[in-house]
């Protein structure tokens, strides 16, 4: 039986393949976002950091057409979303990458979609627990009172509950009454996905 990988992932690799076929040199992120139907190339980088977490493309440093590929091949691969870090459910901390996958049954694979390990009980009272592996989607639209991963300075990870504010404030919200609310100005926060569900392992 066939295994599967996520299909923002799949599609990525089979146009990156097409692509080298018939170029005979690597598409660009911007090449590889217009050809599957994407606008963000931050999406592209994760899809591309997945595939080679999943070994079967190298992305090569400093290289503008940078990416290459292994010769493995789709039907040798796991079900698995892409393990991609840690993220803060307390104060935000670094976020550090991880060369991981994360197996899954196929209802949690889709378009756009990435997992994060939770490390903290800020949001213990939404039933998502320090240790928690979340399933998280990258989304163009994402409304007040969702639960989002969210980037502050480009440096840390948080899951909150967002609040936009009136000005140029934001808040992320805790699910837990011993921790208080985060309030940034709206340029220090880039919402990075959206909180579809959770993962435990006992």
């Amino acid at each position: 039986m066939r295994e599967n990988i996520p299909l923002s992932l799949r599609r990525t690799y089979i146009f990156i393949k097409d692509f080298i076929n018939k170029q005979e040199y690597a598409p660009t992120a911007a090449e590889i976002a217009k050809g599957i139907g994407i606008r963000s190339r931050g999406v592209v980088y994760r899809n591309l950091k997945g595939l080679e977490t999943v070994g079967l493309i190298t992305l090569l440093p400093r290289r503008h057409r940078n990416i290459r590929l292994t010769g493995k091949s789709l039907t040798q691969l796991r079900a698995g979303l892409p393990l991609i870090g840690k993220i803060a459910a307390g104060s935000p901390i670094e976020l550090i990458e991880n060369q991981e996958t994360l197996d899954v049954v196929n209802l949690c694979l889709g378009p756009n979609r990435f997992s994060l390990k939770v490390i903290g009980h800020s949001m213990m009272d939404e039933g998502i627990q320090d240790g928690d592996y979340i399933i998280c989607e990258s989304v163009d639209h994402i409304k007040n009172g969702d639960i989002v991963v969210a980037l502050i300075d480009n440096e840390k990870a948080t899951l909150k509950k967002l609040q936009p504010n009136d000005g140029d404030t934001i808040t992320l919200l805790s699910i837990n009454s011993q921790h208080e609310p985060q309030v940034y100005p709206v340029h220090r926060v880039q919402l990075q996905g959206l909180y579809i569900g959770l993962l435990r392992i006992a």
